[in-house]
């Protein structure tokens, strides 16, 4: 009788953790950056609360602009990675959560939350 009654409770948790959906994961909080803009003006970029685990391209400093960012403060409760280049690659640094950050002379492009 046991056995009866155990496979069906069994394949019924098994069935709504298939079911239930993974809840997306953000950095809480605000990563700052500066850069000049292709009309030659100095302009702050932020991202509010952005995803975890997946590369971002900072906007205003992509392929059209041939500046790259400067002076990233990371200001939200996840590690930052910062690169070089656009899609994550070229050199990289990380950036403390809550206090990091960089002078000017640091050009970014793109960001990944850990």
């Amino acid at each position: 009788m046991r056995l009866r009654s155990a496979l069906p409770a069994a394949l019924g948790a098994a069935l709504l953790i298939a079911t239930t959906p993974a809840s997306a994961s953000a950095a809480t909080g605000q990563f700052r950056y500066d850069y000049v803009t292709e009309e030659g003006y100095e302009a702050t970029g932020f991202l509010n609360s952005p995803p975890s685990g997946q590369c971002i391209d900072l906007p205003g400093v992509g392929e059209d602009n041939p500046q790259p960012g400067h002076s990233p403060k990371n200001r939200t409760d996840a590690q930052a990675t910062v690169f070089t280049d656009a899609n994550c690659e070229g050199n990289s640094f990380t950036l403390r959560p809550h206090t990091g950050g960089a002078s000017e002379r640091l050009k970014v492009r793109s960001v990944v939350f850990n």
